[in-house]
């Protein structure tokens, strides 16, 4: 495409894809434990997650947490601690079940019976870069009333995809769309 940006960052702008900062909102929403996996009472709260029932375990060695369960038990009892891999495997895992669950749930509120929801961009960070460099980049507001792709591509986890269905949207803003490629951030509440 003739708008994507090719050397972003060349004089100075500081910023990020737009679909890196949504799907950092998303994340957001999704609302996962804050307490991080490397603390007792995070690991438990993942583990718990991950092993509440049948489904949720087989979400879970989807996501590629496969040990035996017999492991699994030695971790909630306390008896053996997971190592370091083991405990990105277990963060990994959760954060993609966690998007798998709350998916559904956040594109009904997304789009809200057609009505969408108002998107704030914040356009990049020009500050670092020289007087005549710099480019007249409004602060922006779309109501995007399609969010299924977006949901879609976040929970897969697939960026490519969330960066195509990003752009698709952001085109709505007209011939300057090109121009939030990269944002500081991009705003919405579902």
């Amino acid at each position: 495409m003739p708008e994507r940006n090719i050397e972003f960052g060349k004089y100075g702008a500081r910023g990020l894809k737009g679909h890196e900062a949504v799907a950092r909102q998303l994340d957001h929403l999704a609302g996962y434990i804050a307490t991080p996996v490397t603390a007792r009472r995070g690991l438990l709260a993942r583990l718990h997650y991950l092993t509440r029932s049948d489904h949720a375990r087989a979400a879970a060695r989807a996501a590629g947490l496969t040990v035996t369960d017999r492991t699994l038990r030695a971790w909630l009892d306390g008896a053996r601690s997971p190592s370091r891999r083991n405990l990105e495997r277990i963060e990994r895992a959760y954060r993609s079940v966690r998007r798998e669950n709350v998916a559904r749930y956040l594109l009904a509120r997304l789009n809200r019976e057609g009505r969408g929801t108002r998107v704030e961009i914040h356009p990049v960070n020009q500050s670092q870069v020289d007087r005549p460099r710099q480019r007249v980049v409004e602060f922006r507001t779309l109501n995007v009333r399609r969010w299924d792709r977006i949901v879609a591509a976040w929970a897969a986890g697939d960026d490519q995809e969330l960066d195509n269905a990003w752009v698709d949207q952001v085109i709505d803003l007209g011939s300057q769309w090109g121009q939030y490629e990269y944002v500081t951030n991009v705003g919405f509440a579902a």
